[in-house]
């Protein structure tokens, strides 16, 4: 997985999201990370020290290309605004699921 600074990230995930329009499908997950590598010790060992503040970790999947980056807490802000931009730019093709009314009432009847 590629760790890559923020503005780098947006710019991958813009490119990814346009190539996923073609081929396959992308995930997208994010996770509170604290900046600990290290799994938690076992009882009676000494912890883990408690980080000052957590961060965001963003990662980007796609069939074969992994994306990942770290935003701190003072740039969330500006970087889900930049997400979002990407996200609702690159989704339009997406159909339009059509609700079927009959079913809710045969279930209750």
């Amino acid at each position: 997985m590629v760790l890559l600074s923020n503005d780098e990230f947006l710019t991958q995930l813009t490119l990814l999201t346009q190539n996923s329009k073609k081929s396959s499908s992308f995930t997208i997950t994010l996770k509170r990370y604290d900046g600990n590598d290290k799994p938690t010790p076992r009882e009676g060992r000494p912890a883990l020290p408690k980080p000052e503040e957590y961060m965001c970790l963003i990662r980007a999947k796609s069939k074969n290309k992994k994306l990942s980056t770290v935003v701190k807490h003072n740039d969330v802000g500006r970087v889900m605004e930049s997400y979002g931009k990407i996200m609702k730019s690159n989704m339009d093709g997406l159909k339009k699921v059509k609700k079927n009314k009959n079913k809710s009432k045969a279930v209750q009847g």
